[in-house]
């Protein structure tokens, strides 16, 4: 039986929100809200940060952290040096690594179980969620990757622009004509490929996008997308802190 790791990368610093792990949603933090969502699905679970206000957070109410460099300009690489101290701690050994988002304190257990069943295929190498796009303002919105994929699910190609390219159709009526989906931030990888990407350097691709998962596909690694209907809040500014307040209240009615 495959053993799963989930890992919540978390930094303290955030140029439009800062301290957002810690932020009070319904007078609970962020991030504890986060874990204990992922805590539904996950045996074993941890969040990696390089900041000890964090890691008292989470130690407070029994959660499992551990301190990762300041140094790390992705989750990806965070997830993969958490790895090698959770295990070299504990003892155990994971076969694939879930990367959750620490800003998405609402993410729903069924997105969770749908990526990890993606490993039961023994080809799959990473693993991703991608929602199919439904308004223009989605399609058209460059901070929004998009993604095309492969008749068996494979990402071919991620990007802020809208693609593919509708030749001779007016981009008001694309999304009649082409089914397009956006990608949902959320990966899980088996170990060793994780640890495999973080030595990229970082490829052509990923710099003109500024998408770290072209640099895996430019280097020959599968990416496995598995469809979800679900879109959780993330926080990233005041405003989203506001809105997730709001939906924490109405979740009590």
């Amino acid at each position: 039986m495959m053993e799963y790791l989930g890992i919540i990368p978390a930094r303290y610093e955030s140029t439009r929100l800062p301290g957002k792990p810690l932020a009070l949603i319904g007078g609970i933090s962020m991030i504890r809200r986060v874990y204990e969502q992922v805590s539904q699905v996950f045996e074993h679970l941890l969040v990696a940060t390089d900041d000890k206000r964090i890691v008292a957070e989470i130690e407070s109410f029994g959660g499992n952290a551990v301190m990762t460099s300041a140094k790390h300009i992705s989750g990806t690489s965070r997830c993969e040096e958490a790895l090698t101290l959770f295990e070299k701690k504990s003892g155990l050994h994971f076969d694939v690594v879930v990367n959750i988002q620490g800003d998405e304190p609402f993410i729903r257990t069924e997105q969770l179980v749908k990526l990890k069943s993606s490993f039961i295929n023994s080809r799959t190498q990473i693993a991703t969620l991608i929602k199919a796009i439904d308004t223009e303002d989605e399609l058209f919105n460059v901070s929004k990757p998009k993604v095309i994929r492969a008749i068996d699910g494979r990402a071919l190609y991620f990007s802020r622009q809208a693609i593919p390219f509708l030749r001779g159709e007016n981009e008001q009526d694309w999304l009649g004509n082409h089914l397009y989906f956006k990608h949902i931030g959320v990966y899980a990888y088996r170990s060793e490929i994780l640890r495999e990407i973080v030595k990229l350097k970082p490829s052509s691709l990923e710099k003109a996008e500024a998408l770290e998962q072209n640099c895996w596909l430019e280097n020959n690694y599968q990416i496995q997308t598995e469809i979800t209907d679900i879109e959780s809040l993330s926080v990233d500014t005041p405003e989203d802190l506001q809105k997730a307040e709001l939906f924490a209240r109405s979740q009590k009615k």
